[in-house]
């Protein structure tokens, strides 16, 4: 009988991933990381390579796996609109095809499997801020459909595999997540504008900045994910996790420009189609239930997150 859950993280070298894959192994857990590579990198888990206990496994969940584990975190999908843009059909493949070949192994090995979905299922919301009985506001042909629309069937399968097969499921909503290990071109706001920071180069915010983003950092992630995996088999979720801390991009960028003492200017873009104008998390649900909430300021996390850029600009 092995007495270390064995856990599986798809998109385990991912930016989440990979810290969701170190905290596993910090606790005792056997990890098989699972990624295709299409974001995620093999320096994200490089330092986890020696090990015992930690698997590396290339592959693609969009092709069914046959491995025994007790728990799966479903973490693989490209999570920025630059990458998950680039291959529209593969994003929907992936977040669709995906969950059914991860719960049809749940519903074989009777693991308890989490779902990583996403702020975006609430679209450009009407209420704010989002809570989890909030049916969103989605576009359902426009060029953010390919991911809005894929983590939502995610979640109505998760959800149908728990009512027909009884599939014991997690789905955990997240809002905007930063931190090191993020991709440097991925076109997320906080890797552009301190990219663009570091290289001296002006900092593009799109519309007059006044749209709002709430950052959580993923240690404080993390922490929420591990806690609504193993909360009692009655919660299944969705909970929102992410930072009820609102900011407009202005104020990211002004501080980046502060945090990083560069004489970048800010310069106007016009907003793209179906960009949110606010997200904001209403967590109540994750503080009543995991007794969550996140704890770094986004300060503290900003100068995390400058600093592994700073060290991966010098080297080039």
């Amino acid at each position: 009988m092995h007495l270390a859950p064995r856990i599986m993280v798809t998109g385990g070298a991912g930016f989440i991933g990979s810290f969701l894959c170190e905290r596993l192994l910090d606790q005792g857990a056997e990890v098989l990381c699972v990624d295709n590579f299409f974001t995620g990198t093999r320096s994200n888990v490089a330092h986890l390579m020696g090990n015992p206990r930690f698997e590396l496994m290339r592959h693609d969940v969009t092709f069914p796996l046959f491995v025994e584990v007790d728990q799966i975190y479903n973490m693989a999908c490209p999570a920025s609109p630059i990458h998950y843009q680039f291959d529209p059909v593969q994003t929907t493949k992936t977040s669709v095809h995906g969950a059914i070949n991860m719960l049809g192994l749940a519903k074989r090995t009777k693991a308890r499997i989490l779902q990583a979905s996403t702020s975006e299922v609430y679209g450009d919301p009407e209420i704010h801020p989002q809570e989890e009985s909030y049916w969103g506001n989605v576009n359902p042909i426009g060029p953010r459909s390919c991911y809005d629309e894929g983590k939502r069937c995610a979640e109505t399968l998760c959800f149908d595999y728990h009512r027909q097969h009884g599939v014991e499921i997690k789905v955990a909503r997240i809002f905007n997540t930063y931190g090191p290990r993020m991709h440097p071109n991925d076109g997320r706001v906080v890797s552009n504008f301190i990219m663009q920071a570091l290289r001296g180069e002006d900092i593009t915010i799109y519309g007059d900045g006044s749209q709002t983003r709430s950052f959580c950092f993923v240690d404080d992630l993390v922490d929420g994910l591990i806690g609504l995996m193993n909360t009692d088999t009655g919660v299944t979720g969705p909970i929102n996790l992410g930072n009820p801390g609102e900011f407009t991009i202005k104020e990211l960028a002004e501080l980046v420009i502060e945090m990083t003492g560069t004489s970048s200017q800010l310069v106007q873009k016009p907003l793209p189609q179906d960009d949110p104008r606010k997200r904001k998390p209403d967590i109540t649900r994750a503080r009543n239930t995991l007794g969550w909430e996140p704890q770094v300021k986004l300060r503290d996390g900003l100068e995390k997150t400058i600093a592994y850029f700073r060290e991966l600009h010098a080297a080039g």
